[in-house]
């Protein structure tokens, strides 16, 4: 069965709740005119921020308004859900709505995409970053920190499910449209995160250290702000160096983040850093990250033993990388059914994470090649990650 389209949805939702067009279109603030085209199918695209408004009128949120295609409404010939993503980051055409957008209006879409990212929503917030950027380009130079900050939510989103390509190419797009250097290295600190995951530590030192260089904020005066994104691209630097079997460089990084941390006294989230917090327990984790990658795994868990689950959410993308750690040090002390507890409390509370998480497979793989046997939830488990055994 096809997906409903705009107006099908729109319509049903709205008598669902009650309402008539008039008094959708008084509640919402969207003319009663574009309401009907709308629902007509006259239109099937609008801005984002009309949707937000329509969304919030009718008491749902924005993703149930737009268009996410069944399978057989895919229009890639390949089935590639990703593809939308792409052609708008470079600048394909895509249908442009008759109401102008507003810097205010594409602001609160980004805000109500922003949860899409943090709770893992992938295909969610894939639909809807196409228009997100149509619209933030729309605002021309005015716009520079709205259009930075989408950009750099669609290469988040990239790095997230692999589109490495794609993540470059968004990350490029937010560092060049930065009003500032601390809204530009809150997108090279993704862009830091992006060229680990490709194994490129050598470029990942240099960009990181260069950059932390250049902000590098007085500790005795700086926001919390400063602080964070300082902080976070050491965290960057003491993670390539690590892998890079530079130990020292990495220790030092560490030592550094630890004073940024400490002079903050608590976790921080950015507003510009969407997906990460900076603040102490950070540094932790990171200290637990670089223990296992130097095959410590008895000092991974002495390290997570002291640090309070309550103070992250459970979809926090710190939190849940720490948690692999964990589950990769448990398997090191062939501790294997808690390497597998560890991976099932991820695949429940992130399961679109889970899935991108090549660590993950790794982990899962080890423990399947020590075993005689598997268990029924080992092989569901690999089954879900798409792990060949």
């Amino acid at each position: 069965m096809s997906t409903p389209r705009l107006g099908e949805r729109l319509q049903a939702i709205r008598k669902r709740r009650g309402l008539t067009q008039r008094e959708l279109a008084q509640l919402s603030g969207v003319s009663i005119s574009l309401l009907r085209k709308l629902e007509q199918g006259e239109r099937e695209d609008t801005r984002v921020e009309t949707l937000r408004k329509l969304a919030m009128a009718l008491r749902i949120t924005t993703a149930e308004l737009i268009l996410r295609p069944e399978p057989e409404d895919e229009a890639p010939v390949d089935g590639d859900q990703w593809a939308p993503v792409r052609d708008a980051l470079l600048g394909r055409r895509m249908p442009e709505p008759d109401e102008e957008p507003t810097i205010g209006g594409v602001k609160s879409a980004l805000r109500a995409g922003v949860p899409l990212s943090t709770e893992n929503r992938y295909a969610d917030l894939g639909a809807a970053i196409p228009s997100l950027l149509r619209d933030a380009d729309a605002l021309g130079p005015d716009g520079r920190l709205v259009q930075a900050r989408a950009y750099h939510l669609a290469g988040l989103l990239m790095v997230q499910t692999r589109q490495f390509d794609a993540a470059d190419m968004a990350l490029a797009r937010a560092v060049d449209s930065a009003p500032d250097r601390l809204e530009a290295a809150a997108a090279i600190n993704t862009r830091c995160w992006l060229l680990i995951r490709q194994g490129r530590l050598r470029e990942t030192l240099d960009l990181a250290a260069t950059w932390a260089d250049d902000i590098e904020p007085k500790l005795s005066r700086a926001t919390l702000a400063e602080l964070a994104t300082w902080g976070g691209l050491l965290v960057r630097v003491s993670a390539a160096a690590v892998r890079n079997n530079q130990p020292g460089e990495a220790d030092d990084a560490l030592r550094l983040a630890y004073a940024a941390g400490a002079a903050m006294g608590r976790e921080y989230a950015s507003p510009s850093d969407y997906a990460r917090t900076f603040g102490p327990l950070k540094v932790a984790m990171m200290r637990a990250e670089n223990a296992m990658v130097a095959d410590r795994p008895d000092r991974v868990l002495a390290i997570a033993e002291r640090i309070p689950e309550r103070v992250f959410r459970p979809q926090s993308p710190s939190r849940k990388r720490h948690r692999l750690d964990v589950a990769n040090a448990h398997v090191s002390l062939k501790r294997y059914t808690d390497a597998v507890d560890v991976l099932q409390e991820l695949r429940s509370s992130a399961p679109e994470w889970i899935v991108n998480q090549r660590l993950a497979r790794d982990i899962l793989a080890k423990v399947i090649s020590r075993r005689r046997t598997l268990t029924s939830e080992m092989r569901d488990l690999a089954d879900f990650v798409s792990l060949e055994y």
